[in-house]
């Protein structure tokens, strides 16, 4: 009984949150052009919170992720200005976003630093570099179908029942899903998260998989800064503060453990859903944005404490 509670917990979460906001806010919330619109942000909320998922799931935290969204957007900005095609552009992004990742997992698998401390520098410093290769401004580049990816559908296009940003986003899921389930990568992962000493006898390769772990969750910001630069189409130094926030709840609402050992990509999926559509119905009720702030700061409360509870024997 407890399995199926924690399981459908999130779901039922995710009905009533849509429920509430389309009772009160029915002509604004409930339409599909705003349930497409709360798709288009969950992508890019969805897909960072793919890679803090396997982190979470390590045992481990990355505070960072809002400031390689931000960072990535300026340098495919960058990139595309410079004359570098798309395909070479978003990559160079990728490529930024997992260097950061290896700096995170060195400082924390050689130098042994918390992760908590190690990432909230890298929160700092990345952030900063974002403004300094902008110039504190924000990046316009020529058009091209990276400023597509996450466009409204148009009536010729109903036939892709989604914008391509959000099918990413689901192909990534599902790869993501499938590593953590069955392959030996995936359960190392869960092994470092649930009992580091205890996987560390039997064999695992600790260092290696918190390595890769930093790795792959800067890499999945990153390719969430693709996407929110395809939804902003600028490269903006100063987007996505506070998102590193909504990622970790969405991650927790999904029955993610802060202690380790646990999470689940399904779960994640409609732990950011719930995330974005909370941010979109205080938007709709045209509640100002400390409102907003307040509600955010309660759910990621909330989502914790649930954590704790679920884990009380474990504290």
């Amino acid at each position: 009984m407890n399995t199926w509670l924690k399981r459908l917990g999130p779901v039922l979460g995710l009905f009533f949150v849509v429920a509430l906001f389309s009772v009160l806010a029915p002509e604004k919330f409930a339409t599909g052009g705003n349930l497409q619109l709360i798709l288009l942000q969950t992508a890019v909320v969805g897909t960072a919170a793919l890679g803090m998922t396997m982190v979470i799931i390590s045992g481990g935290i990355d505070l960072s992720v809002g400031s390689v969204i931000a960072l990535t957007t300026v340098v495919v900005a960058l990139l595309l200005k410079s004359g570098f095609s798309p395909i070479p552009a978003a990559m160079g992004g990728v490529v930024v976003g997992m260097v950061c990742g290896s700096i995170i997992g060195t400082f924390v698998t050689q130098v042994k630093l918390n992760p908590f401390i190690v990432t909230l520098g890298m929160w700092g410093a990345l952030r900063g570099s974002a403004k300094g290769l902008a110039n504190e401004q924000m990046i316009v580049p020529p058009d091209s179908w990276l400023t597509k990816l996450l466009n409204t559908l148009t009536d010729e296009q109903g036939w892709m029942l989604l914008p391509p940003g959000v099918w990413m986003m689901l192909v990534l899921a599902v790869l993501i899903a499938v590593v953590l389930k069955y392959t030996r990568a995936g359960r190392y992962m869960f092994a470092v998260g649930s009992n580091e000493t205890a996987a560390r006898i039997c064999g695992v390769p600790v260092e290696r998989t918190k390595m890769s772990v930093y790795m792959l969750g800067s890499g999945f910001a990153a390719l969430a800064g693709i996407l929110q630069f395809s939804y902003l189409t600028v490269g903006d130094p100063t987007t996505a503060a506070g998102m590193e926030l909504d990622i970790i709840a969405a991650v927790v609402i999904g029955g993610g453990s802060l202690a380790g050992g646990e999470g689940s990509i399904l779960g994640t999926l409609v732990g950011a859903l719930i995330m974005t559509s909370v941010g979109n119905g205080c938007t709709k009720m045209e509640f100002p944005n400390w409102v907003q702030e307040i509600v955010a700061g309660g759910i990621i409360v909330i989502a914790v404490a649930l954590d704790r509870f679920r884990h009380r024997k474990r504290y």
